[in-house]
């Protein structure tokens, strides 16, 4: 009966990986729904990497997610296909007021288009405008109030001139903010600076308990559209300064793509040789489990989705190594029990029990290390650590199960010295 169910989840679970292994090859259509995501080493395009000046704000975190997300609403107005937008660490030692934001844009391989698209993002801020007595000039002051408190702005009219002006409205904290300064500083001038330009410098009347300020000027109804939607696409929370850039030509991605899928398939196909010809039929069966495992592992970075980048494909690479290794080591648990006198079906129980222990050691060790890897590591090693920890999670899995089944499938009830053979392995048999 054993062997008969261990026969039909064979069955089974080849029918579902073929059936997988059909929706990774479809989904390489162009019209695919799920296809690979390359990174920008991989196919052509440019990378931008700005840093960002975090000094002085409270939550980093909420700052860096807010300018994510400017940013991406600034690249999608032009239309680039897939941009990739990611913020980290600039370094790890404590007190550092700076982080990276990481802008790829596929497809993109004109660097000056590549910064145009990025442009010269406004900051905004307001300043309380103090004379100096000594030369009695008036110098302007920090009021804390910037647009990182900014909610939207839009475009109005002065409904006695009709001349264009610009209404912003704060966002909660913005409105607190912005009402204590009016409350505070009634017949001060508070000036209105854009990229330390002055657009306005309007004497504080009344406080102003909504929120809701104007930006007046000598704007004609163009230019007032033109900042409202700079600001709206464009108002950071904290200031960025271009760092460094990669461009990647469409021959050169194309090159190292496939360079990368050249050595995974001469590696799989060196691998497989050798392990039948060591391991005999369960290097077969390690051979068909191998596979099986590649389909899943394509199958999880498509829906997850993975980015796939050079260091990526290295990575998923190495983890089918450590799937080899958790066979290897099954294989030589079984042999033991095999010289030890036990049966056929016997020894590969007892093979995969010893095994087991060992085999979860190492795949923890190494998907801790692709933890850590992710956390810390630049966006280059998050790619390589993250096809790694997948990949290992996934071998795991074809190896204790997949294999353990297939083996138990094929595995005879009757003893005999060829069969025997056919489960043992090396030159000699003994």
């Amino acid at each position: 009966m054993a062997s008969k169910k261990h026969i039909w989840l064979s069955l089974i679970l080849i029918v579902i990986f073929v059936l997988l292994g059909f929706f990774v090859a479809r989904e390489q259509k162009p019209e695919a729904k799920f296809p690979f995501r390359l990174g920008l080493d991989l196919k052509s395009g440019t990378e931008l990497v700005y840093l960002a000046n975090t000094s002085g704000v409270e939550n980093v975190g909420d700052a860096m997610a807010s300018l994510k997300e400017v940013i991406e609403r600034r690249v999608n107005v032009f239309g680039v296909s897939e941009p990739f937008i990611q913020t980290e660490r600039a370094g790890l030692v404590s007190g550092n007021d700076q982080e990276r934001l990481i802008v790829g844009l596929p497809g993109v391989t004109d660097l000056a288009e590549a910064k145009a698209l990025i442009g010269k993002t406004p900051i905004l801020e307001f300043f309380f405008v103090e004379q100096d007595t000594a030369t009695t000039q008036g110098r302007l002051v920090p009021s804390g109030l910037t647009g990182q408190y900014l909610s939207k702005a839009r475009v109005e009219f002065n409904p006695t001139t009709q001349a264009a002006q610009v209404g912003v409205d704060f966002n909660d904290k913005g409105k607190e903010l912005f009402a204590k300064i009016t409350r505070e500083h009634v017949g001060e001038e508070l000036a209105i600076v854009l990229d330390g330009a002055l657009l306005s410098a309007p004497v504080i009347q009344e406080e102003i308990k909504d929120g809701k300020a104007q930006i007046t000027g000598s704007f004609t109804p163009e230019e007032a559209r033109e900042l409202v939607r700079n600001l709206n696409y464009g108002a950071l929370p904290v200031p960025i300064t271009f760092s460094t850039s990669q461009t990647v030509g469409a021959s050169l991605g194309g090159s190292a793509l496939n360079s990368g899928i050249y050595a995974g398939i001469v590696g799989f196909i060196v691998l497989s040789l050798f392990l039948i010809f060591w391991y005999r039929l369960p290097g077969l069966v390690a051979v068909v489990a191998l596979t099986s495992y590649i389909v899943l592992s394509l199958t999880a970075f498509i829906l997850i989705p993975v980015t796939f980048t050079a260091a990526g494909i290295a990575g998923f690479i190495l983890s089918i190594g450590m799937a080899v290794d958790a066979n290897v080591l099954i294989f030589e648990r079984t042999k033991e029990e095999l010289k030890a006198g036990k049966e056929v079906r016997e020894a590969i129980l007892e093979g995969f029990s010893r095994a087991w222990l060992s085999i979860r050691d190492s795949n923890i060790s190494s998907i801790i290390t692709a933890v850590v890897l992710f956390w810390l590591g630049s966006s280059a090693v998050k790619g390589f650590a993250l096809t790694l920890g997948v990949g290992v999670l996934i071998s795991m899995f074809t190896a204790i199960t997949v294999s353990r089944t297939f083996l138990l499938a094929i595995a005879p009830k009757k003893h005999s010295a060829f069969k025997k053979f056919l489960f043992s392995n090396g030159l000699h048999f003994k």
